[in-house]
């Protein structure tokens, strides 16, 4: 796409990638970027030296700072600060594991930046799964775990709960992907690009780079297991109709380097202090007592004021290597590495529309088995098979409630109508009154939904029909909630069947729509139209039978926007809003 005129974000533009993006984009003139960085400093040091680039003289060019991954007000703390307080530790656990709701997504530091600027396209140079995946879970867990004598764990553990919680990659990437999605569908942003990661540089488990942990490390894995996952989340996110463009580079090797220099030697933005211990103060290693690295008076081992210096190669995320540590992690052979000059021209190239193997999610696409001929043949032989061994249960329950609940409720109304022609001729109220009717005296109907979990919401909207099930599988089985109109309108929507009129009048639309399409259709007999005339199945009478599947299927694809890209190609898209 075009990137004159139009406006940036670039996240993690202080990084290596993340800065050589920015100064691949200067020169194709875009009318604003946005500098992302985690500290204040960075992003106006980055920005400063933007500016100077001949070329950034026509963009106006804006730093912001702060984390990503949590709410505005905790945007400037880090992590270990809000780990160390319970109060911050456990809204940003609710604002992870907790359904996303208004709050939670207005209140994110990633939503606000994006809709504040409505970029029409982002560059995403953030290390998310280094990020994430270095929480570490399983320090986290040895210690709670250390906490607890005898395996129980009192209430006063409660903390410590949270901080397992809080280092939880998974849980965090879903919700960063959830706020990514709606901020870019606000914002109306048209084309994402991430810059991803393998998790070992190219390499397999049997990397030689650790942190200290065993080999293979389960905390490198863990990166590479957030790598992947976040890679087929923008997969699925990409191949969502009426979406922006969804775009990833993964390079395989180090990328490097930053720069050469030489002074003091930090780690996570910190200087390494300098620690001594004389031989006299050596600690005793005597069989069979433990190790006590706590100190104490006798093997405390102060700081002498002095951090530690040195040459260093600055290699971006990876930190400062000494020159013979990068003589060895880039040897042939070994990691090896790509300049972040090189990943940026794959990146900008990627953006125009260039023709390239580099893309990601490209290449899944290609490389996926996808929906067949032969199962679409076979797909009539199925179901003529399955109408031979007679009737059943409707729905058993395994692919969503709201499926069931779209279900059963079609099928009511069929055994109580027939036809969708016939359900349209009666008022709601009416239809609602007649379909609790059939269920008060068809004991079987109600079986099948009540057996599954699907409550029935009666006519009167304030008795509801359920049972108390051993294996509580549902959200509304869930306690505690309270009963209040939000949540009697939540639950209908989602895992009841409603019979108010309300919802009848809902399903008589439907009908509606669905015999337009089929009137509109009845000369047209091209390939333009998946459901055309000849499609929905008819009666003696002529009228249209109410087919429970094909129609719940309608209603995923055409009023739930859950179709794959070809179902709107007569719509173009974006169609309709996901529920």
């Amino acid at each position: 796409m075009e990137i004159r005129d139009r406006s940036v974000i670039v996240l993690g533009g202080y990084g290596e990638v993340g800065n050589a993006v920015c100064r691949q984009l200067l020169p194709h003139k875009p009318k604003q970027l946005v500098v992302t960085s985690l500290r204040e400093d960075e992003a106006r040091h980055t920005v400063e030296e933007l500016r100077k680039v001949p070329s950034g003289d026509s963009c106006e060019i804006i730093p912001f700072h702060g984390n990503l991954f949590v709410r505005w007000d905790l945007k400037d703390m880090t992590m270990s600060d809000i780990s160390a307080k319970p109060e911050s530790l456990r809204l940003v656990v609710d604002d992870n594991l907790a359904e996303l709701n208004e709050d939670i997504l207005t209140s994110s530091t990633l939503y606000r930046l994006i809709v504040e600027y409505r970029p029409a396209i982002i560059v995403d140079c953030v290390t998310t799964a280094t990020g994430l995946a270095y929480r570490n879970a399983y320090h986290q867990y040895e210690e709670f775990r250390g906490s607890i004598p005898g395996g129980a764990a009192p209430g006063h553990h409660a903390d410590a709960v949270y901080g397992v919680f809080f280092t939880m990659s998974i849980p965090a990437l879903i919700r960063h992907i959830q706020i990514l999605q709606e901020a870019m569908k606000r914002a109306q942003t048209q084309l994402y690009l991430k810059v991803g990661t393998t998790g070992t540089g190219g390499m397999g488990l049997n990397i030689p780079f650790t942190h200290g942990e065993e080999n293979p490390s389960r905390l490198l894995m863990t990166k590479v297991a957030v790598a992947g996952a976040q890679t087929m989340l923008l997969f699925a996110l990409g191949i969502t109709p009426g979406w922006p463009i969804i775009k990833e580079i993964k390079p395989a090797a180090l990328i490097s380097w930053k720069g050469v220099g030489k002074g003091i030697i930090k780690k996570a933005g910190r200087p390494v202090k300098l620690y001594d211990c004389m031989p006299e103060n050596a600690y005793r290693l005597v069989s069979g007592t433990p190790f006590r690295y706590i100190p104490d008076t006798d093997t405390e081992h102060p700081p002498h004021g002095e951090e530690l210096e040195g040459v260093y190669i600055d290699t971006g995320e990876n930190g400062v290597f000494s020159p013979d540590e990068f003589k060895i992690i880039t040897s042939l052979g070994l990691m090896e590495f790509v300049t972040p000059e090189e990943v940026a021209q794959t990146a900008i190239l990627t953006i125009l529309g260039a023709s390239s193997s580099k893309d990601v999610l490209g290449a899944l696409d290609g490389a996926v088995t996808g929906p067949s001929y032969r199962g679409g043949f076979l797909r009539e032989f199925v179901l003529k098979r399955a109408a031979s061994l007679g009737t059943g249960s409707p729905s058993y329950g395994l692919i969503g409630p709201r499926v069931s609940k779209l279900i059963l409720e079609a099928t009511f109304l069929k055994f109580t109508f027939h036809t969708m022609e016939d359900a349209i001729k009666a008022p709601s109220n009416v239809v609602a009154r007649t379909l609790e009717e059939h269920l008060a005296k068809d004991r079987g109907a109600r079986q099948s939904a009540l057996s599954i979990g699907i409550p029935i919401l009666l006519s009167d909207g304030e008795r509801l029909l359920f049972v108390r099930r051993k294996v509580k599988d549902k959200a509304w089985e869930e306690e505690p909630w309270t009963v209040n109109q939000d949540n009697i309108e939540r639950w209908a929507s989602r895992e009841w069947i409603d019979l108010r009129a309300g919802n009848m009048s809902r399903w008589q639309d439907r009908f509606r729509m669905i015999l337009q399409e089929i009137n509109e259709g009845d000369e047209d007999t091209s390939s333009r139209l998946d459901r055309g005339n000849g499609f929905w199945p008819r009666d003696s009478a002529g009228k249209t039978i109410i087919d429970a599947g094909e129609i719940a299927a309608w209603i995923l694809i055409h009023e739930l926007g859950g179709g794959r890209a070809h179902a709107y190609m007569e719509t173009g898209g974006p169609y309709a809003e996901p529920v």
